[in-house]
């Protein structure tokens, strides 16, 4: 072979070479993956009970997961998981935002209140509110005048009286042991006549008021002592209706 033919034949050679390697498959790279997102928080809120009346409380729990920073409304930042005793007013709705990462997320609970509810209201009898708004009027021992103590009482019962206009009321006389008969029944009579006089003066109607006495008849306390015998001088009011 000729010299040119032969490198002819080297340089072609040379060329397939060069085809064929850049023809070959070039190797894969490899890459590292990108990191995962952050987990979204997550968040639930609860109120034990979820009803009840003014005056009372309830417990909030809540429990939040990917979450670096809670707050409740009304309350302000808490921890991410926990329980908080509240007594609201009026009816309320707790809203809690749970912040991470990965976002945001929110819970709910709503607490109804209700109105206190008023004690029953007991009836009394006319009786009953008698006894408790006309009281007895006491005296001094062998004496009839109103004593100055015993005025308020007086005009306690006469605003009561002139509320019942209609009502008709006795007012006995009475006396402690010492003394005759006679004479405790005529000081029971001038003691009675004074608690009405008082009385009509204050403004009730005198026509609605009757007065008997009975001395030292029907003592109120049987004991020979100054704090019975104090008892037993008494102006005291019946109603009659």
């Amino acid at each position: 072979m000729k010299r040119t033919q032969k490198s002819s034949v080297v340089v072609a050679a040379a060329l397939l070479a060069i085809l064929l390697a850049g023809c070959a498959k070039k190797k894969p790279v490899a890459t590292t993956p990108p990191p995962p997102p952050p987990a979204a928080p997550t968040a639930s809120l609860s109120a034990n009970p979820d009803a009840i009346e003014q005056g009372q409380s309830t417990t909030l729990t809540w429990k939040t997961d990917n979450a670096t920073g809670v707050s409740i409304d009304a309350i302000g930042a808490v921890e991410p998981n926990g329980s908080r005793q509240v007594a609201p007013v009026q009816s309320t709705t707790y809203h809690l935002t749970a912040k991470g990462p990965g976002g945001t997320q929110e819970a709910t609970a709503r607490v109804t209140v209700a109105g206190r509810q008023a004690p029953p209201q007991i009836s009394l009898t006319d009786e009953q509110m008698f006894a408790q708004s006309v009281k007895d009027v006491f005296f001094d021992y062998d004496a009839y005048d109103i004593r100055g103590d015993q005025q308020s009482a007086l005009q306690s019962a006469a605003a009561f009286l002139k509320q019942h206009p209609t009502w008709r009321v006795t007012i006995e006389g009475h006396a402690d042991e010492r003394g005759s008969i006679e004479y405790n029944l005529t000081l029971g009579t001038n003691r009675a006549e004074a608690v009405k006089n008082v009385l009509v003066q204050q403004g009730v109607n005198p026509n609605n008021l009757r007065t008997v006495t009975f001395g030292k008849e029907k003592p109120f306390c049987n004991e020979s002592n100054e704090t019975c015998w104090q008892q037993n001088r008494r102006g005291h009011f019946v109603l009659n209706k």
